[in-house]
């Protein structure tokens, strides 16, 4: 198979790639939460691509049909896209809740109004 053949493969590299790029390199709690959202299309895309077959029908058996597509891979990406909104719905929850806090959703801010915090204790 050519490189063409495995364009999906590539996109999901480089969704993957770009979606832990971003969580781990920015600072700011909402691009974080983009960035993991990015990761999961990447491996939403991953279980996809190879479930679907060219030539290949539903697995509706009959005897014209000789090629089937396997639809594991499609209801199991839909249970995942489930849990990744609802991931992502507790995250923003999350965010909303620490902006009323600590007045900031910039990770290095956070971090140091706690440890001023830890330092006024003692």
């Amino acid at each position: 198979m050519s490189a063409a053949g495995h364009f999906a493969y590539w996109v999901t590299i480089f969704l993957l790639m770009a979606g832990l790029y971003i969580l781990i390199a920015r600072g700011n709690l909402i691009k974080k939460l983009v960035g993991m959202s990015i990761f999961q299309t990447s491996v939403y895309l991953l279980y996809i691509a190879p479930g679907k077959l060219i030539g290949g029908t539903a697995p509706i058996f009959a005897e014209q049909f000789k090629v089937y597509s396997n639809p594991l891979p499609h209801v199991l990406i839909l249970t995942a896209i489930v849990v990744g909104v609802a991931t992502l719905a507790l995250g923003l929850a999350l965010v909303v809740r620490i902006r009323e806090a600590y007045d900031t959703i910039e990770e290095d801010e956070i971090l140091a109004l706690d440890d001023k915090l830890e330092r006024e204790k003692e």
